[in-house]
């Protein structure tokens, strides 16, 4: 007897609820691949859609983080090949071995989330279960289909570019610190007008999974704020710069924003108010001090 479409529904919440404390980590792993929050949770939805329909099929539920580790990881690796993006096969070298630690420099935790990107994928994918996620050599070997030596290869080879990059990336940020403090005080001193100025004339926006807006547009997009007690924050989110929405009267952050500034200007702004779970996911540090008001 088919199910109704009420019964359907109550299963997929009960997946949903089995699932939802390893979501967490899944989009973590996912948007370091691909260099994306948005592309990174495109792979989460899935990554859980294939799972529910496996498990459909399965008299047995497997265990849950290294089955989803393992269909998240192949989503991925299929997702950047049809993009046509850098991708090795992983393989053993006993002289890259021989330098292996196991473990990891806190600078390699601490990278920002576009510089995983500068990494062949296999050692991409090493480098963030091993090292972000904190995953055995045998589970990171499992979940990428490889061998614990290969795995070991990767790290070096990953941790040595990711390392190599740091001083660059640091001159990069305390510039873009300096333009989101200029945005985020003239935002909370709510002065729009100098908000607006600061956006360049063909800024892109992103009001994740609602809408998009572009140019002129965009200016109408601050007339909601110019209504609501809302504070930003500097933060650093998954290794990059970004600003924190405060609600009046919350402690924590209700929803990101991350922006990109081109000589002095606003070229794209993505607002994450409408998807809020990722605040609640994402791992960030205040830079600075808080808003006023909060």
């Amino acid at each position: 007897m088919a199910e109704t479409p009420s019964a359907f529904a109550e299963i997929r919440e009960q997946f949903l609820a089995m699932v939802a404390d390893l979501r967490p980590e899944l989009h973590r792993y996912c948007a370091r691949l691909t260099g994306s929050v948005i592309e990174g949770e495109d792979i989460v939805q899935d990554t859980l859609a294939k799972a529910f329909y496996a498990l459909s099929l399965s008299p047995e539920v497997p265990a849950l983080r290294p089955w989803l580790f393992r269909i998240a990881h192949n989503t991925a690796m299929d997702s950047l090949k049809s993009h046509g993006r850098k991708y090795v096969d992983v393989r053993d070298d006993l002289d890259a071995i021989a330098c292996f630690e196991d473990a990891p420099d806190p600078a390699v935790v601490r990278a920002a989330l576009t510089r995983f990107l500068a990494l062949p994928v296999t050692q991409r994918s090493a480098v963030i279960l091993k090292d972000v996620l904190d995953h055995s050599l045998d589970d990171t070997a499992a979940t990428m289909g490889t061998t614990v030596l290969a795995v070991k290869a990767a790290l070096v080879r990953g941790r040595r570019t990711l390392l190599a990059g740091k001083d660059e990336e640091a001159a990069v940020s305390e510039k873009a610190q300096r333009d989101l403090e200029r945005y985020a005080r003239l935002f909370n001193a709510r002065d729009w007008d100098g908000v607006r100025a600061l956006v360049s004339s063909d800024c892109e926006l992103d009001l994740v999974s609602r809408s998009q807006r572009r140019g002129a547009q965009v200016g109408m997009y601050f007339g909601r704020y110019e209504k609501e007690d809302v504070r930003l924050a500097l933060v650093r989110l998954e290794g990059r710069l970004a600003l924190a929405a405060h609600v009046a009267g919350a402690t924590n952050p209700a929803y990101f924003m991350l922006l990109e500034v081109v000589d002095g200007r606003v070229t794209s702004i993505r607002d994450y108010r409408y998807v809020p779970y990722i605040a609640a996911e994402a791992p960030f540090e205040p830079v600075g001090a808080p808003p006023v008001g909060t």
